[in-house]
């Protein structure tokens, strides 16, 4: 139990760079606290304590403005950010590694007893005011952009826009590399796909093409280096913090030598 709130507490500090202490988000991130009281109800919802895990689900609302019905199956390190109005729905099914925002809604379409509500997978991002509707399929790490209506199953790595949801952008094998380049640098590029017509994006996928280029080569000369009995290679690069590559807000204010 202790372990996955570590995990939960964890990601937040990955996903959120406003978090500081695990004190502050413990006490003042309603994401968390729907997740733990979500556990709660869930564990009662399965256990056949209906009533009173709706109950628990609804103080649950009360208390942070999120409503996830206790027959929803969660995964590990779900995500809500800001969480005000997110909705999600009795069958809704969410991998791992999940992230929505605020008015997210994982909703059905129909009034079937069965299966109604979305089912996300491993590495989702939902942006604000989404709609997810219906007994669909979001797969591995697609996205999903802020206000968008998606009723129909999106493959894994696409990136969905506008209402009704299209597909502005597919999962390939260059998205890929340069998704894991980004993560290696701890740089998330919020979803900008190349299609999107943005000069900075490109410019930032042509900085990732040329570091994984980089990368590759300097691979290759270290193990020649090993075969040569050199143990030059083995040595750790620094650590690259993310802090390091803030601008110093101060020198930015003050004015320019002439």
């Amino acid at each position: 139990m202790f372990e996955r709130v570590k995990e939960d507490i964890n990601c937040v500090f990955e996903r959120d760079p406003a978090a500081r202490t695990a004190f502050e988000i413990v006490t003042n991130y309603p994401g968390l606290h729907a997740i733990l009281l979500h556990r709660a109800s869930h564990f009662l919802w399965v256990k056949g304590w209906k009533w009173l895990a709706r109950t628990l689900s609804t103080f649950n609302r009360w208390l942070t403005g999120i409503e996830i019905h206790p027959g929803a199956t969660i995964g590990r390190r779900f995500f809500i950010d800001h969480g005000m109005g997110v909705v999600v729905g009795e069958t809704a099914e969410v991998g791992d590694d999940v992230t929505i925002y605020h008015g997210v809604t994982l909703g059905g379409t129909s009034w079937d007893k069965g299966k109604r509500h979305p089912t996300l997978g491993n590495g989702v991002v939902v942006g604000a005011g989404a709609k997810v509707l219906g007994p669909i399929v979001i797969a591995q790490g697609a996205r999903i952009g802020s206000n968008a209506v998606v009723t129909k199953d999106v493959p894994a790595g696409a990136t969905v826009v506008g209402i009704p949801g299209r597909i502005i952008a597919k999962g390939d094998k260059d998205a890929a590399r340069r998704k894991a380049m980004a993560d290696k640098i701890g740089f998330d590029a919020y979803g900008v796909t190349q299609d999107m017509p943005d000069p900075i994006s490109k410019s930032i996928f042509a900085i990732l093409d040329h570091m994984h280029a980089v990368d590759t080569k300097i691979e290759g000369m270290c193990d020649a280096l090993k075969k040569m009995g050199s143990d030059y290679c083995d040595q750790e690069l620094p650590e690259l913090k993310c802090e390091d590559l803030e601008l110093d807000e101060q020198a930015e204010a003050r004015p320019k030598e002439r």
